[in-house]
């Protein structure tokens, strides 16, 4: 009920605006106790700009800075930033109460900024990257710019193979095998980038060095059995967040979704007569996976009781208002916790793809199947899981020589 926050007494330059920001409030589903305490902040600042003789058009950064700094002298103790004001304020600005904030006076671009928002739109458009994988090809090629730059060359102008192999054999010592694949992945790849977009008269692609290693030499890390159904049962059913967080880890171990794909889900994906969810995963591929009954279950009761009514398409949403849609990061931060209340270690998100896979391969499905799966587009990198598969590995070992004398 919207009761008690609308009973909330506002005097001074922004009561006319307060039966509007009620609204809001009921607009982005906030619950009756946190609507109260927003519409109190409300007749809080409105009081303080009275007593000051300002209007809320006068509400700049500074004179919002002094408001924070009172509440705090008076004790309030969560009035330590601007964070609580975030709704309020966004709302006055909507209707043109309050000036916007200022946009910072942007510096012009650095030639290196321009070509590295140039390798970006590169990867994303050409090679069909998404946006948080692109972030990290970025990260590995500014760190390349920053060695040229120690070393007294900066930017890619003369660059030759020999800079390109020695900056490669100066990164990699004390890293894992893994990071220094990375790094020549991205690194190969904007070298590539370079000539394409004319930089470069040649690709120097072929002078990074290979990382020492070996395809298939690791094994797939996945859970003990019996540890993912702990995640599940870790996970409160009484509670709108404990049903949620069930629904993601379901898709994360039963359907081998990576934490990127749960996060981008949308109400469009579900198509609840044929039983299959689209999903859009690496390199923009969208493919049709059948929904498992328990999996489909869980979603359907999260989508029809739980989830919040509100305007972006996201199955998964913030159960706080304003229920914003959940990033990639809180996925991983769901499955952490979950972990950590059913006291099992080394949990990640992909951990749980991994397990997957492995169990898959335990019930008797084939690579190929297995592959299908994870959607793999080269069966050799589903080979790997053939690791794991122990009793057909013992089914196929010779005996050693000699074993049975």
């Amino acid at each position: 009920m919207w009761v008690s926050a609308s009973r909330v007494r506002v005097v001074g330059p922004l009561a006319p605006l307060a039966p509007g920001f009620v609204s809001e409030l009921e607009r982005l589903h906030y619950a009756s106790g946190s609507a109260y305490q927003q519409a109190r902040v409300m007749a809080r600042l409105s009081g303080w700009l009275a007593a000051e003789g300002l209007e809320a058009s006068d509400l700049t950064p500074t004179v919002i800075a002094r408001f924070v700094a009172e509440l705090r002298r008076l004790g309030y103790r969560n009035a330590r930033s601007w964070r609580g004001l975030g709704t309020l304020l966004g709302y006055l600005r909507r209707v043109g109460a309050m000036p916007a904030p200022a946009s910072p006076a942007r510096s012009p671009m650095t030639a290196e900024e321009e070509l590295l928002e140039r390798y970006r739109r590169y990867l994303m458009r050409e090679r069909g990257v998404c946006e948080q994988a692109a972030d990290g090809y970025l990260r590995k090629v500014r760190r390349f710019l920053a060695w040229r730059a120690s070393a007294g060359t900066a930017g890619v102008e003369g660059l030759t193979a020999g800079d390109v192999s020695a900056f490669v054999l100066a990164e990699c010592p004390g890293h894992s095998t893994h990071w220094g694949r990375h790094l020549t992945l991205s690194l190969r790849s904007f070298l590539v980038f370079l000539h394409v977009d004319g930089v470069l008269e040649e690709s120097l692609a072929r002078a990074v060095p290979r990382v020492a290693g070996w395809r298939l030499a690791g094994l797939p890390r996945a859970l003990d059995p019996g540890a993912a159904q702990r995640l599940l049962a870790s996970c409160d059913q009484a509670v709108v967040i404990g049903r949620r967080d069930r629904a993601m880890l379901l898709l994360l171990w039963r359907l081998a979704l990576r934490r990127g794909e749960v996060a981008a889900m949308t109400l469009d994906d579900l198509d609840w007569r044929a039983g299959q969810l689209r999903v859009c995963g690496k390199s923009r591929r969208v493919e049709v996976l059948p929904l498992p009954w328990d999996v489909g279950e869980a979603l359907a009761e999260y989508v029809r009781d739980d989830r919040p009514r509100v305007e972006t398409r996201a199955v998964f949403v913030a159960v706080s208002a304003p229920h914003r849609p959940l990033t990639p990061r809180t996925v991983s931060r769901v499955v952490a916790d979950a972990a950590r209340r059913a006291g099992v270690s080394g949990v990640s998100a992909h951990r749980l793809r991994h397990t997957a896979a492995t169990e898959m391969l335990r019930g008797g499905a084939s690579l190929t199947e297995v592959g299908q799966v994870l959607r793999h587009r080269q069966t050799q990198t589903t080979a790997i899981y053939a690791k794991v598969d122990v009793e057909t590995l013992r089914a196929v070992a010779r005996p050693w020589p000699g074993a049975a004398s």
